[in-house]
C-alpha cells in the first residue's frame, strides 16, 4: 500500500509538477485538456442558441438541416467523428490543393477543438430546442399580450427561461464532454490522457500513472458540478415559487 502511495506521488510530482498549468516550457496536460474543452464548449454554446431556435421552427426548410446535423452527430461515435476530421478530411483533394484548410487539418488541437465542438454543438441543440418547446404557454402568451414583437419574446423571455431551466442538463453534456477530451491524445495533442501513456511508458507503472490521470479527471470534475450547482441555486430559485 506504501509503495502503491510513493508510486502515485513519484508520478505527479514528475509529470505533473503538481497540476501546474505551465512549467516554463510547455503548457501541462491538464491545461490542454482545459484549455480545448473551454474553447469547443464556448464556440458550441454561441452557436447552439441560434440554431435551437431554428431547430424548434415550424418552417421545415429551417429546421430540417438542422434536425438533419443533430441526427448525423448524435447517431455515430465521437471517435470516429474525431479520425475522419483529423484522418480523413487532409486525404480530400480540394483540403490538400487549399493552403489555409490544409495547414488548419493539419493541426491536432484544431482537428481535436473541430470535432469536440460539432458533437457537443449536436447535443446541446437538442437539449436548448426542447427547453424551449417546453416553455409555458402562458408566459409566451402574456408577452404576446404586452405587444411584444416574436424577436423581442425570444430575447426576453424564451431564451433567459430556457437556459436557466436546461442548467441540470447542460452540466451533464459538459462533464461528458471533459470525459471525451481524452480522445485528443489520438490526434497527438499532450491531453490529461497522453501524459499518463507517456508516464507509463517511461516508468512502467501502469496503474499509478492511469490512476493519477483518473484522479485529475475526477476532481475536474467535481469542481465543475459544484460551480454548476452554486449556479444553479441562483438560477433556478424561481421554480420553489411557482411549486407552491
Amino acid at each position: 500500500m506504501i509503495e502503491a502511495f510513493d508510486n502515485f506521488l513519484s508520478i505527479l510530482n514528475e509529470y505533473w509538477k503538481p497540476f501546474i498549468f505551465w512549467d516554463g516550457t510547455e503548457f501541462s496536460g491538464l491545461a490542454v485538456t482545459l484549455w480545448i474543452l473551454v474553447l469547443s464548449l464556448l464556440i458550441g454554446f454561441i452557436l447552439a442558441l441560434p440554431l435551437a431556435i431554428a431547430r424548434v421552427s415550424k418552417n421545415r426548410w429551417i429546421s430540417g438541416p438542422v434536425w438533419l446535423f443533430t441526427y448525423i452527430f448524435r447517431g455515430t461515435p465521437l471517435y470516429v467523428q474525431l479520425l475522419l476530421i483529423y484522418s480523413g478530411l487532409i486525404s480530400l483533394d480540394f483540403i490538400k490543393n487549399n493552403d489555409t484548410l490544409n495547414s488548419f487539418f493539419m493541426s491536432g488541437y484544431n482537428c481535436v477543438v473541430l470535432a469536440l465542438m460539432l458533437n457537443t454543438l449536436a447535443y446541446t441543440i437538442e437539449i436548448f430546442a426542447g427547453f424551449i418547446k417546453s416553455m409555458p404557454h402562458g408566459e409566451v402568451e402574456a408577452a404576446y399580450a404586452y405587444g411584444m414583437s416574436k424577436a423581442k419574446i425570444y430575447r426576453r423571455i424564451i431564451l433567459p427561461s430556457a437556459l436557466r431551466r436546461s442548467l441540470p442538463a447542460y452540466s451533464n453534456e459538459v462533464i461528458l464532454m471533459l470525459h471525451s477530451t481524452s480522445l485528443a491524445f489520438t490526434a497527438t495533442v499532450p491531453d490529461i490522457l497522453k501524459v499518463a501513456r507517456d508516464a507509463n511508458s517511461a516508468t512502467y507503472l501502469t496503474f499509478a500513472s492511469y490512476g493519477t490521470a483518473a484522479l485529475i479527471y475526477m476532481v475536474v470534475s467535481f469542481s465543475i458540478v459544484a460551480l454548476f450547482r452554486m449556479v444553479e441555486r441562483r438560477a433556478l430559485a424561481f421554480l420553489a415559487y411557482e411549486k407552491k
